[in-house]
């Protein structure tokens, strides 16, 4: 397992995304593949408020109350790095984007103390704002985090699905308060959308070139910033030429089939999977990886992706293609 460091904490260069566990993958399933993800080496596991309130059954609690439980059965302390998010839970059963609680002050200091108590801890590990709120002041939102971080009650801050000017208006409020925003989280893969169409998940936000260029630069000047990206794998698009046939219009165009054929290319010499060479691919360029499994077979698939260290030639024959 390849690692990394995120606000000077330790973690694994690979994410367990949590979204299901507890909710539609069953407790003993979901406590195994914690199991055998820290067993393997992962220390950084995925989560939110909110999953899976959209699913017929569920309110939006399942994932942070199982891994709470999960937590306190294994006598699990620091061993495991958790992130979690705020913002996206309904304040109503059932309710859509118009419902979600947003991120005033209030609404802060309430999905703070909620997740602490279910996730069984004193401190956050990582808090994101899951989405954009354009009816709460940046300034108001990045107060109300720093207040939690000062109190105690979050270690990191980091920000997902935000516009790029959003992100940079958030990081300066926080750095006003002597804070900053570490983590970032969009959706990534190898093959690229292009951005002018919607994507199949309407409100997540993808990694833009202006996105990829701000971090790099971030990164250039010595400035802490990590972008985790979710949907790496594309919902099994890699490895079932079926779902690939289901990515929609946003993907439809030469540069899928070219970056395909580059994907192959690389496979033939390495003889990984496809999953396994866009995982590392992903890992090299200094992203973190959220992966979603059912299984322990999709599991240690990624994690032996983990392992896998492309040479520059191979790398350069991915990021060619266009």
């Amino acid at each position: 397992m390849r690692y990394t460091e995120i606000g000077g904490r330790k973690v694994s260069a690979l994410c367990l995304g949590a979204m299901k566990f507890g909710s539609q993958t069953d407790d003993a399933t979901s406590a195994a593949l914690l199991d055998r993800f820290m067993e393997a080496g992962g220390t950084f596991v995925d989560t939110a408020d909110c999953y899976q309130y959209w699913v017929n059954g569920f309110e939006g609690h399942e994932s942070e109350t199982f891994l709470g439980r999960w937590r306190r059965e294994r006598g699990i302390t620091d061993e495991v790095f958790i992130a979690t998010k705020l913002g996206a839970q309904p304040t109503v059963p059932g309710g859509g984007p118009e419902s979600w609680e947003g991120l005033s002050a209030g609404a802060v200091a309430t999905a703070v103390e909620r997740s602490l108590r279910r996730l069984g801890t004193d401190r956050l590990d990582l808090l994101y704002t899951h989405k954009e709120d354009p009816a709460t002041p940046l300034e108001e939102t990045m107060a109300a985090l720093s207040r939690a971080v000062d109190e105690g009650s979050v270690a990191l801050l980091g920000m997902s699905n935000h516009r790029t000017w959003r992100l940079e208006r958030a990081r300066a409020a926080a750095r006003a308060h002597g804070h900053r925003v570490t983590a970032l989280q969009y959706r990534y893969s190898y093959l690229q959308p292009r951005h002018e169409v919607q994507l199949e998940s309407p409100g997540f936000t993808h990694v833009t070139p202006e996105l990829l260029d701000y971090v790099n630069a971030e990164k250039a000047a010595g400035r802490d910033l990590v972008l985790t990206v979710y949907t790496p794998l594309l919902h099994g698009s890699y490895a079932r030429p079926e779902r690939a046939a289901e990515l929609g219009p946003a993907y439809d165009h030469p540069g899928t089939r070219n970056r395909l054929a580059a994907l192959d290319e690389v496979v033939r010499q390495t003889g990984a999977t496809r999953n396994q060479v866009v995982l590392s691919w992903l890992i090299g360029g200094g992203m973190v990886p959220v992966i979603g499994v059912s299984g322990t077979g999709q599991l240690d698939e990624a994690v032996e992706a983990a392992d896998l260290e492309l040479t520059p030639e191979q790398r350069e024959t991915l990021d060619a293609a266009h």
